[in-house]
């Protein structure tokens, strides 16, 4: 499908390239003004040009700079980033997982690209991001169903002046990238802009038998249609080819030594092990417009196309033949597991949202309000064909054993379609010189169907439902922000129309998830600071009885996950030097189980610690030559539910050497960067899903070297 298309994206890329040289010679023009503040604002929470500073809830925002000198290549890197995010199954090769406050984000509807939803089961590029923005707690709010914890918001390079940049990036044991960043402005006036993101990458990472390659295409523009109208269009493209890396498992009851296992091992190698393909289109159009000198509407679309080859030679449990026992969540003492052939080819998946809203100043009571309200609509298709999960042999944790391939379509997948309308509005009001009410009320009507493959097992169900949000703020000192704030979410679950359920085919009531949180926010020039204390309760739904036969088992809520914790940031710059850092202390508790074996127990794979620093320093004898260090360190983690088993905590530690100079008048940017320093062995994460307790290896140390220059 790529071969079809990417001939009319190269075409389309040659035009784009033609225009920009036009626009080179175009004056630099003033920028339009609805442009965003330089400093950063509660946006990314609905609330317009408020001061994030000053807004009574906390998110994280990563740069394309801060990205890249950190060597992210993918969403998964925000777990040593953040210490708020942590990994969530996450497997080379395959799409990013990340959990938020102990919280796993849903794919489906846990994140966003600028403010509108998306699926995240895909390979998402970050050459053609501006930044990624983590919202911590208030996922509710902005979003009709999500798991709470947190949204992830990805924010599109949009055309900003001139702009010639080539960067280029060489890896360990040799995966090569390149990318260009073109950007110009042209028409009369410079009323029309464009940019363009190109990145193509040939992956040898030091695990055995992953292979393969990516390239992305980005372009985007806006055209000034006049002095309070901005119509913006940005389209991507992007390709990932490569096979995926299963996690290792316990051995029995015993948790394996993670400094006795080589981290380079794909125990997906087998000789039918099939490449991972991660294929996405994307496209959005917004219209902004300004009514007043108050007022503003925006029409905001985008759809967005999937299509995925999801393949591997999957572990999975164990047959002890000489104990004669079924290791059902684990692999064999032995180190032996069960290899299964998965496949699924041409998984389609599909999501177009519309967002219409309003926003603007009125004075009510004699208080100021800064009001948005609008509506969303969004729809989501899945489409699948059969697939085939057929028991091919036994493997061994040395990933030698070769096996047959068992490839035959013997199982049956599921359609899904999701329909939903949400209006929502917020609303800041000042109260005082000093206090602030922040509100913000959701509601959403929603609409899902589900039927397998051979038209069998057919599920349908509508619910609505109301997700409020308050908080008080107030403003300490120029400098100092205290809050307390309340919120709601919801997730939804039905029984599965199989057999087995008494209660077969039924939607549960809704799950709603209940957040109080207080925190204090400090900023001046050169330093700042945060602390917030938060508890999360979330209902949990799990299958309740034998489930063994027919009419055994009743899916139902059992209980419920507490997460309650606290959260510091600091950053300080001085001179040649900055740093920075934040913290999290994680309860994470399950509550009022059924299985005693279950209540009370902390929940798998969420660390109760979590640190990350970072420390630069300029070197005053080699001018534009920096120094930088980060550190991130996760505490232990439970590997089952039961708690009978911990894996040990880690540190990480990664350096790097940037170098910026002037190459015959041109600035060049050099970095080289040594990843895990001190050669870490230890387990990064460890997933219980699918029913089975997965290990996953820190990577092992890696050289990296790239250069960013202008052209």
């Amino acid at each position: 499908m790529a071969s079809v298309f990417f001939p009319r994206r190269s075409a389309l890329c040659a035009a784009a390239l033609a225009a920009l040289s036009v626009g080179a010679q175009a004056q630099p023009v003033q920028t339009v003004n609805i442009a965003a503040k330089a400093l950063p604002t509660a946006g990314v929470a609905g609330f317009g040009d408020a001061l994030l500073q000053q807004a009574p809830l906390q998110a994280s925002m990563f740069g394309a700079q801060a990205l890249r000198e950190a060597g992210a290549t993918s969403l998964s890197a925000l777990a040593r980033l953040d210490a708020g995010v942590a990994d969530a199954y996450n497997s080379e090769g395959y799409w990013s997982a990340l959990s938020v406050r102990g919280f796993v984000l849903d794919a489906r509807s846990n994140y966003r690209r600028d403010g509108l939803p998306i699926n995240a089961e895909t390979a998402i590029g970050l050459q053609n991001k501006d930044r990624v923005e983590v919202l911590k707690g208030i996922s509710g709010m902005q979003a009709g169903i999500s798991a709470p914890g947190g949204l992830v918001n990805l924010v599109v390079k949009r055309p900003d002046g001139e702009r010639r940049d080539a960067s280029v990036e060489w890896r360990e044991r040799g995966s090569v990238s390149a990318a260009v960043d073109l950007g110009g402005r042209i028409g009369t006036d410079g009323a029309i802009g464009l940019r363009l993101n190109a990145a193509a990458a040939s992956l040898r990472p030091q695990t055995h038998a992953a292979d393969g390659r990516s390239h992305l295409l980005a372009l985007s523009a806006d055209a000034r249609l006049s002095a309070d109208s901005l119509l913006e269009f940005e389209f991507e493209t992007s390709l990932q080819r490569q096979p995926s890396v299963p996690g290792f498992s316990l051995l029995g009851e015993r948790l394996p030594d993670a400094r006795q296992i080589d981290p380079r091992t794909n125990l997906n190698n087998q000789p039918w092990s099939q490449p991972v393909l991660l294929q996405g289109d994307t496209a959005s159009l917004r219209w902004r417009q300004r009514l007043g000198a108050d007022w503003r509407f925006s029409a905001h679309g985008a759809v967005q196309q999937l299509r995925n080859d999801d393949r591997v030679a999957f572990p999975f449990g164990c047959y002890d033949a000489v104990a004669d026992r079924y290791w059902a969540d684990r692999y064999c003492p032995d180190g032996r597991f069960d290899v299964y052939d998965y496949r699924s080819d041409a998984e389609r998946r599909r999501n177009a949202a519309l967002d219409l809203q309003f926003s603007g100043r009125v004075q009510a009571a004699g208080w100021t309000h800064e009001l948005s309200a609008g509506i969303m609509a969004s729809r989501a298709r899945e489409r699948y064909q059969r697939q085939a999960y057929n028991f091919a042999g036994s493997g061994a944790i040395d990933g030698r054993i070769e096996l047959p391939a068992a490839p035959e379509l013997t199982e049956e997948n599921t359609q899904r379609d999701e329909r939903s309308t949400e209006w929502y509005v917020r609303d800041r009001i000042t109260l005082g010189p000093r206090w602030s009410l922040w509100a913000g009320w959701r509601h959403t009507s929603l609409q899902r169907q589900s039927v397998r493959t051979d038209g069998f097992r057919a599920v349908s169900y509508r619910q609505s439902f109301s997700t409020p949000w308050l908080a008080l703020s107030h403003q300490w000192d120029p400098a100092t922000t205290v809050y307390l704030s309340s919120g709601r979410g919801i997730e939804t679950d039905v029984a599965p129309n199989r057999a087995r359920y008494i209660n077969r085919g039924q939607p549960l009531p809704a799950l709603q998830s209940r957040q109080v949180e207080a925190g204090v926010k400090h900023a001046r020039e050169s330093f700042d600071a945060s602390l917030n204390v938060f508890r999360i309760v979330r209902p949990l739904a799990a299958d309740i009885g034998p489930c063994d036969v027919d009419a055994s088992c009743t899916r139902r809520v059992d209980g419920d996950a507490r997460h309650q914790g606290i959260e510091a940031s600091i950053g300080w710059r001085h001179a040649a030097w900055s740093f920075s850092g934040n913290a999290a202390w994680l309860d994470a508790q399950r509550r009022g189980a059924s299985d005693p074996a279950l209540d009370g127990r902390r929940l798998a794979n969420v660390p109760a610690r979590t640190l990350t620093l970072r420390a630069t320093r300029d070197l005053p004898a080699v001018p534009g030559a920096q120094l930088q260090a980060a550190l991130a360190h996760q505490g232990p983690r439970n590997v089952l539910p039961d708690n009978s088993v911990q894996a040990p905590g880690w540190t990480r530690i990664d350096l790097a050497l940037r170098w910026r100079t002037t190459v015959a008048a041109r600035s060049a940017t050099w970095l080289l960067g040594l990843d895990n320093a001190s050669n870490t062995r230890a387990w990064r994460e460890t997933p219980y899903q699918f029913g089975h307790a997965y290990l996953f290896p820190q990577p092992p140390r890696q050289w990296r070297l790239a250069l960013q220059t202008t052209l």
